[in-house]
């Protein structure tokens, strides 16, 4: 499974209709639609597809048409979605409608075209699950414990600083399992 970090936008011409695509990562979906929306309001469709991992690390998809014909824009363009393995991730594709009807068939595949056209501009990123774990440690041994998590790719999500130092982390289950072999034995990584 693959996701994005950041927002990618490519154009696709089709019969003088005009297609954006814009790919974003999921959590901007509400956001990107409004500023769209307000960026474009002369356009026929904001047609819009996204798939996510909900907190049972189950995916969740949704689709419009946006006034399209039933079925030949929202739905093909989860299709792409799904077919590059994509999660976490939203696409919006503007129509401006250029005064030559495309058929349902041409509306199919112009708007996959316009997913796959941005898919393939974007940079994507492999998807591993994350877990939150933390550590107490003294503060003689933060420098070493950090150290530690710079060299292992964990990332520190808060710390707390009291007679000791708790840190939340963030990784995979494998970085973790590496970091336990190579800290001191006073230093123990609990659940979080």
């Amino acid at each position: 499974m693959k996701y994005v970090k950041e927002q990618f936008n490519e154009t696709f011409e089709e019969k003088k209709s005009k297609f954006i695509a814009y790919l974003f990562p999921y959590k901007d979906f509400d956001k990107e639609m409004k500023r769209l929306k307000e960026e474009h309001p002369k356009a026929r469709h904001h047609v819009y597809a996204y798939r996510y991992l909900n907190d049972f690390e189950q995916i969740v998809e949704n689709s419009s048409d946006d006034g399209e014909p039933k079925g030949t824009s929202g739905k093909p363009s989860l299709n792409v979605l799904a077919g590059h393995e994509l999660i976490n991730t939203a696409v919006i594709i503007v129509r401006y409608f250029g005064g030559i009807k495309l058929g349902t068939g041409g509306l199919v595949r112009a708007y996959s075209d316009a997913v796959n056209k941005v898919i393939e501009k974007s940079i994507l990123f492999s998807y591993e699950k994350l877990l939150k774990k933390f550590i107490n440690c003294e503060y003689s041994d933060l420098s070493k414990v950090e150290y530690l998590l710079n060299q292992n790719e964990i990332e520190i999500i808060n710390k707390e600083f009291t007679t000791s130092i708790n840190l939340i982390l963030e990784a995979t289950e494998e970085k973790f399992l590496k970091l336990l072999e190579q800290l001191p034995r006073n230093i123990l990584i609990n659940n979080y």
